[in-house]
């Protein structure tokens, strides 16, 4: 039970520094955000609790094909933002990406890509 709130701790930790950063400084904290912290961590976790290979593998391969739809909400929200406030533009966006990703999973299955 400890280890586990131990991976809560760190994870918590990384998005508290993210945020912390941002706050000082927009570029670092884009920079930091972009940065696959989440996707290092998960892979680390997995690799110490002695998963396969071959699922430590697919973890990142499927957490590439799952970033690409979301492109589009970065690109959207800060031009929503300033227009229509916050929760709107957040909303707007994660319909953006729900619809993004289905579109993505079609297009990707005729690669025998299979997201969905």
């Amino acid at each position: 039970m400890s280890w586990l709130f131990t991976k809560y701790f760190i994870t918590a930790a990384v998005v508290v520094l993210v945020s912390e950063l941002a706050k000082r400084s927009d570029k670092l904290g884009g920079l930091v955000a972009a940065l696959p912290l989440v996707t290092i961590l998960t892979l680390i976790w997995l690799y110490v609790e002695n998963q396969p290979t071959s699922k430590i593998a697919n973890h990142a391969w499927y957490t590439f094909w799952y970033v690409v739809p979301t492109f589009p909400m970065f690109l959207v929200f800060p031009v929503m933002l300033p227009r229509y406030g916050f929760w709107p533009s957040l909303l707007a966006c994660a319909v953006i990406t729900i619809c993004s990703f289905a579109l993505f999973a079609v297009i990707v299955r005729r690669f025998g890509i299979e997201l969905l």
